[in-house]
């Protein structure tokens, strides 16, 4: 291990396993930080070790519940009242970004109001990765490095050898993200055109495009009861299609997510580690880790280069 760097790699709690991964990465050790609870669910962060004048990186998704995000604010403002130097959140799944506009009267921005909450605590720069919305960037007042786990999907999807290859967008919403993944590849794209009555019910599905005889890989940034990917799976087959297959960052997956997988007609779900997910409870998910990634980015923006070449799309 590398001692006396002068940068520090602290974790909140359930980013720790990705943490130490990305630490093993760097050839460092991960930063002593005490997260103490207390009776009534609060909680106070302390650093067990000095943070003066360092870089410090503070990695935390968050992801629900509340307490995530709650303890990268903390972990925050307990360095910036240590005297660090330059504090960089690294947080690979930004949650609340699904409210990014008003779409309709009277309703909350939250993943605004989650920038500025990181901002008023003292962060002075982000590091993430597949935004919900690329526009999310400009909620924040410090430099943003956006991340795309494409940087790990070409590669594998490369990998399979798939003849007849289709890219699909489960809904139009996600078509900027999969054309950008069809055009990389040089094969064609498939849209799915839905319907919601409510949040996290699809009522209508109907594809755009030819997946007759075809391979498909659905892209999306992440899963939450994973209800849009099965059905677009399911659909997809009905209509000819020989696998299906999907690609998705974030591994959300509430409720009867995994249930609904398992009883899809789709093939292979790929995610990434930035939430914590048991693969043991779903055999149809295989996991691809972004540590590496997220460390060589720690070590250029530390040393000042380039980050350009993350970016495969």
């Amino acid at each position: 291990m590398i001692d006396n760097l002068p940068f520090k790699v602290f974790s909140g709690t359930k980013s720790k396993y990705l943490s130490e991964k990305i630490c093993k990465s760097l050839d460092c050790e991960l930063g002593d930080l005490k997260i103490q609870h207390f009776a009534d669910g609060e909680f106070s962060v302390s650093y067990e070790e000095t943070v003066r004048g360092r870089y410090v990186y503070l990695i935390q998704s968050t992801f629900p519940n509340t307490d995530n995000l709650m303890e990268l604010l903390l972990m925050i403002d307990a360095a910036k009242r240590a005297s660090a130097y330059k504090i960089i959140a690294v947080i690979p799944y930004f949650g609340w970004a699904r409210q990014d506009r008003k779409d309709k009267p009277r309703v909350s921005i939250s993943a605004k109001l989650i920038a500025d909450l990181l901002s008023t605590a003292g962060v002075d720069r982000v590091i993430t990765m597949d935004l919900h919305a690329d526009q999310i960037q400009g909620f924040f007042d410090v430099p943003v490095d956006h991340l795309f786990a494409s940087t790990i999907f070409i590669p594998y999807i490369k990998s399979l050898n798939l003849k007849d290859l289709v890219i699909a967008s489960p809904d139009v919403g996600g078509s900027k993200r999969a054309n950008s993944y069809a055009k990389h590849l040089g094969v064609p794209l498939v849209l799915c055109h839905k319907t919601r009555e409510k949040a996290n019910e699809v009522s209508q599905m109907r594809i755009i495009g030819d997946v007759e005889g075809k391979n498909v890989i659905i892209v999306d940034d992440m899963a939450d009861t994973a209800n849009t990917l099965c059905k677009a799976a399911d659909l997809m087959v009905e209509n000819g299609a020989k696998s299906v297959r999907a690609i998705v960052t974030h591994p959300v997956m509430s409720g009867k997510a995994t249930e609904n997988v398992m009883n899809s007609k789709m093939e292979e779900l790929i995610f990434t580690d930035s939430i914590p997910f048991d693969t043991a409870k779903c055999p149809k998910v295989r996991i691809l880790s972004i540590a590496d990634m997220f460390a060589d980015t720690i070590k250029r923006v530390y040393n000042n280069t380039s980050i350009s070449s993350q970016y495969l799309l």
